[in-house]
């Protein structure tokens, strides 16, 4: 999962037909800090995201594809939630599940 903002609506007056009926939303990536991070890219939109709302991407190829219901249809990126607020809690440095 990607942290990322809506920035914009795709339209696309012709769509392959198992596409018709799915919301595209442009996405700019985000760090902890909400800052941009990374190019912007499209994501079907699953939960009525709009322009400006902090959302979950799910980027995983076949996750992503489960997510929609398209089958053998290919889907790169679909928003998964909207992100109400963040709580980030570094990790220890005791903890041996972490680097350094």
């Amino acid at each position: 999962m990607k942290l990322a903002r809506v920035v914009g609506t795709v339209v696309a007056t012709q769509k392959f037909p198992k596409y018709e009926g799915l919301k595209f939303l442009q996405v700019q990536p985000l760090d902890l800090e909400k800052q941009p991070r990374g190019l912007p890219f499209t994501a079907i939109d699953m939960v009525d995201a709009g322009e400006g709302d902090d959302v979950l991407v799910c980027l995983e190829g076949q996750s992503a594809v489960d997510a929609v219901g398209l089958g053998e249809n290919p889907v790169d990126a679909v928003i998964m939630g909207v992100v109400d607020a963040i709580q980030f809690v570094p990790p220890r440095r005791d903890n041996p599940w972490t680097r350094g």
